[in-house]
């Protein structure tokens, strides 16, 4: 399986979208500041994420998520959460 996730900042509540085949060890990697595009932003939150049965389908998903109707999508399924949360 390969994981598409969306982490948010605690610092400054940014967004990161990426995937991976190891979710849990790739968490632990951009909390560490072993990640050169979320060194300076962490500690994070995952607060969402998808199962994919490959690679292709996770990137293509992570693609999608970057998108304008893929952010559109993910604000109206994590809007409760975005209120509760700020």
């Amino acid at each position: 399986m390969y994981y598409t996730y969306i982490l948010r900042s605690k610092k400054n509540k940014d967004f990161y979208t990426g995937y991976t085949k190891d979710l849990r060890k790739r968490f632990e990697e951009h909390n560490d500041g072993k990640s050169k595009y979320t060194s300076t932003r962490g500690p994070y939150e995952i607060i969402y994420y998808e199962a994919c049965h490959d690679m292709d389908d996770a990137r293509s998903r992570e693609v999608y998520l970057k998108s304008g109707m893929g952010k559109r999508y993910l604000k109206a399924r994590l809007k409760r959460f975005l209120i509760r949360t700020g």
